[in-house]
This record gives structure tokens, sequence and C-alpha cells, in this order.
């Protein structure tokens, strides 16, 4: 794993350089912009390109556009782009009124490209792509095109009907004429434009050809006025194509394109692809099953804004590509769920504990914290009574070595924020399980804060109240998958799953302070973890926990 750093971004250097006296961008506003293709939802690793986008334009006071990339007819979807949006204000940053759709430029991409036409820097080629692979050389044999010196005039009425509809997909491209014997295969004749005779989510069908990205995207760039064009290292190799689309065209504007790597994590995927298959297939749930690294998914699951803006400002900003331990973002959630979490008390896998000293038909009321780290959060009321709910792991018929919660004669144990106990015995039904656990109660030691001097060798363990205590549903999460590289080369990443990845528990036992309780609100279960409510399925009838994440933090700094 990467080590984890906080280092000078090399981004917001160039920048700096860019807009000082003397810069190429010296006085102007800087402006970036977001171009999430609309086929799929946000994942973590587009959470990184778009926070460092709007993140850049607001440290340095500028500008953000939000882009749909919708160039490809083939996969867009109206549901994919309220979802982005959705995500993105979730996150805290805004686009204001610079809210665009590539295809918003279509008329403008094909100007341009007749533009090219004219000036002898295009071609109408009609190698189909099985031909065109055939032509494109090797690193010691340049690219050839036998219609690379058609005639200008011809070119343009070729694109014409191209445009008009008169030929089937594939019959001919428009390429770009650059350098066929380039080092760079992307700069040998580029393909930008193709026959798709493919209807639009917001064309319609008005367009039969349509743009590649690295044509249209440079373009869409330079007529926004966006100054700094940040993208995914895979994109370094297209950076001179860019640059040559806008130097070549009669754009008001030329940015600079800068490349970062792209956000890797162990135990997970972050292919579209492969996402959609977990999807489709039924894997998981949905886009929003909290295994996935969705930002709906992680929502739903409980990860805050702050966590994951943390999380990626953190990992910083870096050159060439490093995976991060999934176990980091964790961390991150829970050092923001630590401050800001409401504690409560739940038994996930309940037995019964019967309190026999005290009188049965009473109960009392403990005032307990909210959060020990926010006091202007306060206190609230919890109720004791005779008969209460304590985790199966509190107790052991028959301890074994180093065990310090309940078991018949054992050491006084305390009750959080109640009072101090010893375990007399049990009662087992006809199988010899544990249905209920027998104590006294010393009634002088109540509020067991173990500030009050008393010397108790037991363990402080948690409760419900039995008279009061809601049912719920508890979902808890394992990583999706059990190999930490899933999506490496040549791996069947379905083989890598977890079959254990998902865990529910049902018949909880909650305090009844939880029986309202709505998403987005977080809690921790003392000394279980922090949980919330499930925003699709919990309601008041059929309370539904998601685990967001364990209280024992793996996760070492440096490592």
């Amino acid at each position: 794993m990467a080590e984890i750093t906080e280092s000078k971004n090399f981004i917001h250097a160039f920048i700096e350089e860019d807009i000082a006296e003397g810069g190429r961008y010296a006085g102007q506003t800087v402006h970036t912009r977001f171009p999430p293709e609309p086929n799929g939802y946000l994942h973590i690793g587009h959470c990184k390109a778009l926070i460092i986008d709007f993140g850049t334009a607001e440290k340095f006071g500028g500008l953000c556009n939000l882009r749909m990339d919708d160039t490809n007819p083939t996969k867009e979807d109206v549901e994919f782009v309220e979802a982005i949006k959705e995500d993105i204000h979730w996150l805290g940053f805004d686009w204001g009124d610079r809210f665009y759709y590539g295809s918003d430029y279509f008329e403008k991409d094909y100007e341009f490209a007749v533009e090219l036409i004219k000036k002898g820097l295009a071609y109408v080629c009609e190698l189909t792509p099985e031909q065109a692979k055939e032509y494109r050389g090797d690193l010691t044999t340049p690219a050839t095109s036998p219609w690379r010196d058609r005639p200008i005039e011809e070119s343009l009425d070729l694109f014409a009907r191209m445009r008009a509809g008169e030929f089937e997909d594939n019959k001919y491209t428009l390429r770009a004429k650059i350098d066929l014997a380039s080092g760079n295969f992307n700069m040998r004749d580029p393909v930008i434009y193709r026959i798709r005779h493919m209807h639009h989510h917001r064309q319609g069908d008005q367009w039969c050809i349509y743009p590649m990205y690295d044509f249209a995207h440079p373009i869409q760039d330079a007529l926004e006025g966006i100054t700094h064009s940040l993208c995914s290292l895979e994109f370094e190799n297209h950076r001179p194509l860019y640059n040559w689309v806008v130097e070549n065209v009669s754009v008001p504007h030329h940015p600079r394109q800068i490349e970062f790597a792209r956000l890797g994590i162990d135990h997970t995927v972050l292919s579209k692809r492969k996402l959609r298959a977990l999807v489709e297939n039924g894997y998981v749930s949905g886009w929003d099953d909290p295994r996935m690294p969705t930002l709906c998914g992680l929502r739903r699951r409980g990860y805050t804004p702050a966590s994951i803006r943390n999380f990626c400002d953190r990992v910083g900003v870096a050159k060439s590509p490093n995976t991060i331990e999934y176990a980091f973002l964790e961390h991150c959630l829970r050092e923001d769920l630590n401050e800001t979490a409401q504690r409560v008390m739940a038994v996930l896998k309940p037995v019964k504990l019967t309190i026999t000293n005290y009188p049965e038909g009473q109960s009392e009321t403990m005032v307990v914290e909210n959060n020990p780290n926010r006091p202007e959060d306060g206190t609230r009321e919890v109720t004791f009574s005779r008969n209460l709910w304590i985790e199966a792991d509190d107790f052991l018929a028959q301890p074994i070595p180093k065990y310090k919660r309940l078991y018949p004669d054992g050491p006084e144990c305390r009750l959080k924020g109640a009072y101090l106990i010893k375990c007399t015995g049990c009662v087992t039904d006809e199988n010899g399980n544990v249905v209920e656990v027998l104590a006294t109660y010393d009634p002088a030691s109540r509020g067991g804060d173990p500030a009050d001097g008393r010397k108790v060798k037991g363990a402080t363990i948690h409760w419900v109240d039995a008279e009061t205590s809601v049912d719920a549903e508890v979902r808890q999460y394992s990583n999706l998958f059990d190999d930490p590289d899933p999506d490496a080369a040549g791996k069947d990443f379905l083989s890598c799953l977890n079959p254990n990845s998902l865990e529910v528990l049902t018949g909880c036992k909650l305090e009844k302070s939880l029986a309202s309780a709505k998403a987005p609100a977080s809690y921790q279960f003392m000394r279980l973890g922090y949980f919330c409510p499930d925003s699709k399925d919990s309601t008041p009838d059929h309370l539904v926990f998601n685990r967001s994440v364990s209280l024992k933090d793996s996760f070492k700094p440096g490592k």
C-alpha cells in the first residue's frame, strides 16, 4: 500500500505558476470542469477526480463547470445524470448555472471538423475498423491510409452526406491528418468522427455521426473558457492530440491539460463495466448496495461527505498510480463519526438478563451523555428495570481464561451508566442453550461510573431495557471481495467475491430513542461500531440499521 502523506499538490503548483505575473493565464480566473460520462453511478474513484476539479476551483477562487460527457449515444441515461448531480451536491460542491452536456456542442463540433477538412487537416477515410488495425503500423513501421490524399472537396461532400444519413455504420470515418509515423499512436491520423445510426437520449435522431471524445472534449473545454483541464493519467498520451485540436480550430481559448493518477483501493473494483455486472447479475441489491464503492452506496452505508473529502485530501494527488487500503477509508469515517455520532446502546445478539433482587414492576431513569466529545449535544434518558437484554457474548456458563464478563460466581461487572451486578447463574432450554442470565445488583452503585472509586475486576457491558426496547434488523458488511486485487488483469473478479460480505441479524434490541431514527443520522452502538438507519428499507414498523464501520481501527498511518 502506498504511504499516506500530505504533500504539496503538484496541480496547484502548476496553476500557481500559470496565474503568476507573466504566466500563461495571468489575470484570468481559474476555470476547471468535471466531465462525467452519464452511463453509471459515480464511485469513490470519480469522487477523487471531482474533488480535484471542484476543490481546485474553490482553492483559487475560480469556477468549475459540470458537463455530462454524452457524446456516446449507446450508454447515457437521464437516471445517471440526476444521480451524479445528487452525489456532487451531497459532497458539498455546486456548479451554479454552469451545467452543460457534451451533446450541446454537436453543431460546433461539426463546424470545426469542416474547418479542419478545408485546411487540409482532415479527410474522409474508407478503411473498415479491421483494415484500420491492419494499416496501423508498429513502432518501426508508419501507418498508412490510401485515402489520406483524398481531395478536400471530395471529403467535404462525403462528410456532409455522412451527416445526412446516406451511409451505413462504419462505411466512412473522418480522420485528422497529423503524422502517420508518430511514435505516439494517438497522433497517427486518429478518427475524429464515426457513423452511428443510434438514438441519442437528448438529441434524438438528429445526428447519425458522432465526434470521438479526443476531438470533442478539447473543443468543449475551449468553448467554455476552461483554463485547466484536469484528467486522469490514461489521458497523458492523448495530451498532444488535445493540444493539436485546440491549436488547429478557431476556438477562443487554449486550455492546459494536466494529468493525475487514478485512485486505486484494495478489495474493490472501480470499473463501471464490472460494477454494472455486479448489479445486473444480482450479486448486489443495486448501485446503492452498501457494499458498493459508489457514492450512493457509501452514503447508504453511513459514510459522510466530510469523511470522503478528508480521505481524498489525505490520499493526495499523485503523478503515478497507487493503491490505498480500504481500511484507510474506514479510518477516515471512524475519525469523523467519533466526533459527531450520538452514543446509544443496542444489543445485536440478545440474551435476557434478569436482576433477581430488583423489584418486580419497578423502573427508573438513567441519564447518559449523547457524545462525550461534544458536551453541547447534551444528555438523554434511558430506562432501567428488572428485565434487560445483553449480548450473548457477554456471558459464558464456563468461563475461559482471562474472561472478565459475566459468568456464575464471577467478578462484579458494570452495566454501562447503571449499576454493578454479579452473575449468580443462568437458565437453559432442553438443548442446553442459555435463554436467561441471572444476576443481582448493588443498589448503592447507581450510575455505574468507574470514577466512583470502586475497584471492579469485571468488564463494563452495555444493555437495553427489555420493557422499552424496540426490535430491529441489523446488516453487518465486510469487504465485497476476498482478494485484495480483484481488478487485476487476467483475473475473474467474480471468483473473488466474498460470500460472507453481508450478515443479516434479526431480533436485535435497541434503545427506545432509536424508534424514530432516520437516515442520514449516525450512531455509535457502544462497544459494537457505528451504524445508521437504512435510507431505503428502514421504516417505523421495521427498523433496519447498517453497520457503517467497526470500532476497531486496523489502519496504521505510515504503514
